[in-house]
């Protein structure tokens, strides 16, 4: 059950920045912002559009599979580690900076889920144990 949490979530989290990254690309080529038929167009014309929307897709069935299986409160804190993956990619592919604010938000995120997952495997532990006392 493990690997499949591990690879589940690993999908998610390329699914999630795939589709957050393209979004970028996307906008970046399609410029300038305009109210008009010209920039539908351009949004359109643009693979990057497509890739993204395939990201989405993606992350929205890895998602659901993941919520059959996963444990809520720790899959949902897990699902938000794409905030730091695309702050990753972005310092990567667009030059953006990575700030020492951006640095202390992306701990706690991790922080967070690290304290969810160690919560959630105490309360296994102590549902098996009271199932193994004697009545």
């Amino acid at each position: 059950m493990r690997k499949f949490y591990l690879i589940g979530f690993a999908l998610l989290l390329l699914f999630d920045t795939l589709g957050q990254s393209s979004f970028k690309l996307t906008a970046i080529h399609a410029q300038p912002l305009e109210a008009n038929l010209g920039w539908i167009i351009r949004v359109f014309t643009q693979p990057w559009v497509y890739i993204a929307i395939a990201g989405y897709i993606g992350a929205f069935f890895t998602w659901m599979m993941l919520l059959k299986k996963a444990p809520v409160g720790p899959a949902f804190a897990a699902s938000h580690l794409e905030v730091v993956t695309v702050m990753l990619v972005s310092a990567f592919l667009f030059h953006e900076h990575i700030t020492a604010i951006r640095i202390i938000g992306a701990v706690f995120i991790v922080i967070g889920i690290i304290f969810l997952a160690l919560a959630e495997r105490e309360l296994i532990q102590t549902e098996h144990s009271k199932d193994d006392k004697p009545c």
